[in-house]
């Protein structure tokens, strides 16, 4: 019985933590007191209306502390809306406050704009004031006389407001000086030239206009780096004579082919003719047996055309004997 009275103030003890919790996260109150303090004029009515909203109303208040210490004149529908559409309202603050030390003119809806664009408003501002140093990737060109030129450059670049909102970035301004310093190498006659005036690739880079549509100001373009490369020239001549010689060979081994195919279609012309000169020579019997019958040709003529014959066999004997001697003319043993 005695403990009843404890249970009893421990349990309205709890409910009161309780109530008074749900009570504070749901009526800030240490942040009202915060702003009013900070001469930011809020009801407490508002910061209930923002949590019924679904705003958190820290991530609106103490961007409005910031901004009314130092004199922006925002205003708290400004910087709901904001974050409302998805801006990082403290960002923008910060940027503003940025912006108004360096003399800089920015609107809040400029901000605002390039903040919900997906770009670091805060960092554009700072660039502003203090430009970037951006390094390009080593360059290879090439110059009339063949020789490969391999150049690195940086380029300071400072952030352009204006153009932030809808602008390039800065893969387009490498990408650019890049075409540039290809197109001032292979314009050169030589790659000394280059190697003795690097600066002639800054100016001719430089007077390109290549931040024309980009979210920077080209301030300057120097060369940090240059050096010699291959002898492309010589490679190419190289490769184009290797090319012409397989072409070449190629052509000679067709002519080639040509003249064996020829070859054999002689060797077979000549096969046929010996043929028909065989044939020929079977039908000379035939041709005398026919004149013996008809006594066109008598048993004297035939023992002249035998003399005959047997003459020519025994000429061409002794003529083969004599092919078949040394080519130094001295008689054979």
């Amino acid at each position: 019985m005695n403990m009843d009275p404890l249970i009893t103030i421990l349990l309205i003890a709890v409910v009161a933590i309780i109530v008074l919790s749900v009570f504070f996260s749901f009526f800030p109150v240490m942040l009202w007191i915060a702003a009013l303090s900070s001469g930011v004029r809020i009801s407490i009515i508002t910061l209930v209306a923002m949590r019924l909203r679904r705003v958190t109303p820290s991530r609106i208040v103490n961007p409005m502390i910031k901004a009314t210490k130092a004199g922006l004149g925002l205003d708290i529908n400004q910087l709901e809306s904001h974050y409302l559409a998805g801006g990082n309202v403290d960002r923008v603050v910060n940027a503003l406050i940025a912006a108004q030390r360096a003399n800089i003119p920015l609107e809040f809806e400029r901000a605002a704009a390039i903040d919900l664009a997906g770009r670091d408003v805060l960092q554009a501002v700072q660039m502003s004031v203090n430009p970037k140093v951006i390094e390009t990737p080593t360059v290879a060109a090439v110059a009339k006389d063949g020789i490969e030129v391999k150049v690195k450059a940086r380029v300071t670049v400072r952030a352009n407001i204006d153009r932030l909102v809808g602008g390039a970035g800065e893969e387009t301004i490498i990408a650019r000086v890049g075409e540039g310093i290809v197109t001032t190498v292979g314009s050169s006659d030589s790659h000394k030239a280059v190697l003795e005036n690097p600066d002639m690739i800054s100016r001719t880079v430089l007077a390109k206009g290549l931040d024309s549509g980009t979210a920077f100001e080209i301030l300057s373009i120097d060369i940090a780096d240059i050096d010699i490369g291959k002898n492309i020239g010589a490679f190419l001549q190289t490769e184009q004579a290797e090319a012409d010689k397989r072409i070449a060979q190629a052509k000679a081994e067709e002519r080639r082919a040509m003249a064996v195919a020829l070859e054999q279609e002689m060797k077979a012309r000549v096969i046929e003719m010996r043929a028909k000169v065989v044939e020929s020579e079977s039908d000379v019997p035939l041709a005398m047996a026919e004149a013996f019958r008809s006594g066109q040709l008598g048993v004297m003529d035939y023992m002249n055309y035998k003399n005959i014959e047997a003459d020519t066999q025994m000429r061409g004997s002794i003529g083969k004997m004599g092919d078949g001697g040394d080519n130094s003319g001295a008689p054979k043993k």
